[in-house]
């Protein structure tokens, strides 16, 4: 049982609501959002009732389609075929993995207006056609898109509560945290590079297991995303599996742009479309987008034909770049650890990154442009790895994977475009530090940002 973030957006929800929406949390498999939403059921409320319709028979599925016009009738023959009745007022009733029986998800706006008792649902897929075809969605549905655990929420799982306000308050007053407390942290976000946020991952490295243990761990994560994937590919998503074990390969590429040609020779962007749409919609992939234009509307500008696909959990991406293997080898978790891992490393920074801003409630958006500099002839192509909104300005950032200090792609941004900007940052291995209007930070401030 992790300490989880979604568990406080819960009890906002709950204190806020006072029963007038039903809780949905949304994200990807084997994220925790059952078990959280359980522990929270346990401890928030009196009593409460789960129906897993994963597992949930015939009997009560058919209380959704005869039933749910007579809430009284409802109630009483779902209390004796669960074996427990709730008391008023005071209960709450899970409807898990929710995806899978749409009707009960429609039946929530007559339960949350009947108002006896309180409802969490949880979910993946929930919004893509198969899952929302021929019922009414409930407008009483207040949704909290839930993460692999985030770089807090792993130290938070090793006993450590300490580092993370300590990394807010140095980026807070932008000042170094010094040579040994960085290197300390830059300790901790390694292993969290390898190891990645799926909580059973996490569990196992919490309790000392070795990396070929965790590596088998994400590797049954990954096949179960598959056999999900096949399902849909049956339904028409027939590239859907191509495209997301491309993934290392397509990150792998200059600037890590999406190449359809690695999916499918000769394709072009509407062909795939739909197929990563639906991986969007899965939250197994973080997308980013090319803007047009660098304004503070960047969705406005969105050129959806140019984009880059990571991966939601870098863990697993570190997993899945290796599965020619059997199992990962142990001497690449070593060299990622370790610092030594050479030229891959810049995928995986780039994706954590992408995966950390994500979990900071972040759109993903990145700028290509073309510009001559002075010394030049020519005009040249240069790209901001990702561009932010904050305080109503935008924020360019720039990833490094090691020290090196070169900021010519936001220089020229800047020549080019003159907009306006708080701060300009690169994000890198090293501890805090200025030039001129640059922030260098520490990759693990991407939390902060």
């Amino acid at each position: 049982m992790f300490k989880r973030k979604a568990y406080d957006a819960l009890v906002q929800w709950k204190s806020v609501s006072q029963g007038a929406t039903a809780a949905l949390l949304e994200g990807a498999r084997r994220i925790g959002k059952s078990t959280v939403a359980e522990l929270f059921a346990q401890t928030e409320y009196d009593d409460y009732l789960l129906l897993d319709f994963s597992i949930e028979g015939e009997a009560v599925r058919s209380l959704f389609r005869e039933d749910i016009g007579d809430l009284d009738a409802f109630f009483r023959k779902l209390f004796l075929l669960k074996g427990h009745a709730l008391r008023e007022g005071c209960s709450v009733i899970i409807f898990d993995e929710v995806q899978l029986f749409p009707l009960a998800r429609q039946s929530i706006k007559a339960l949350v207006k009947d108002g006896r008792y309180e409802y969490i649902e949880t979910g993946s897929l929930i919004s893509i056609k198969k899952n929302t075809r021929d019922i009414l969605i409930p407008s009483e549905e207040h949704k909290i898109k839930m993460h692999p655990m985030d770089f807090e929420e792993f130290l938070w799982a090793k006993g450590d509560e300490v580092t993370a306000p300590a990394i807010r308050e140095a980026f807070a007053e932008r000042r170094p945290l010094g040579e040994d407390v960085h290197r300390k942290i830059m300790d901790d976000f390694r292993s969290y590079l390898a190891v990645g946020g799926m909580p059973q991952a996490v569990a196992a490295f919490a309790e000392g297991r070795n990396f070929e243990e965790i590596d088998y761990v994400k590797r049954t994560i990954l096949s179960l995303y598959e056999e999900d994937l096949h399902k849909y590919d049956d339904e028409g998503f027939n590239r859907v599996s191509a495209i997301f074990r491309s993934i290392p390969e397509q990150l792998s590429h200059h600037n890590a742009l999406f190449k359809f040609s690695s999916v499918e020779k000769d394709v072009r962007f509407q062909t795939l479309s739909p197929s990563i749409d639906f991986l969007s919609e899965s939250m197994m992939v973080n997308m980013c987008y090319n803007v047009t234009a660098p304004e503070v509307l960047l969705e406005l500008n969105v050129d959806k034909a140019n984009l880059k696909m990571y991966m939601g959990d870098t863990g697993l991406l570190v997993t899945q770049a290796s599965r020619s293997g059997s199992v990962t080898d142990n001497a690449l978790y070593k060299a990622l650890i370790f610092d030594k891992l050479g030229v891959n490393q810049g995928m995986i920074m780039e994706n954590m990154v992408a995966q950390m801003l994500v979990a900071a409630g972040h759109e993903l958006y990145f700028h290509e442009f073309k510009y001559q500099p002075p010394e030049s002839k020519d005009k040249k192509s240069y790209e901001v790895d990702f561009l932010l909104v904050r305080g109503k300005r935008l924020c360019p950032v720039e990833v490094k994977s090691s020290g090196y200090r070169a900021h010519k792609s936001l220089d020229y941004f800047f020549d080019k475009y003159h907009v306006k900007a708080n701060e300009r940052y690169v994000l890198y291995p090293k501890d805090v530090s200025r030039e001129g209007n640059i922030v260098f930070l520490p990759l693990y401030m991407a939390m902060c940002l």
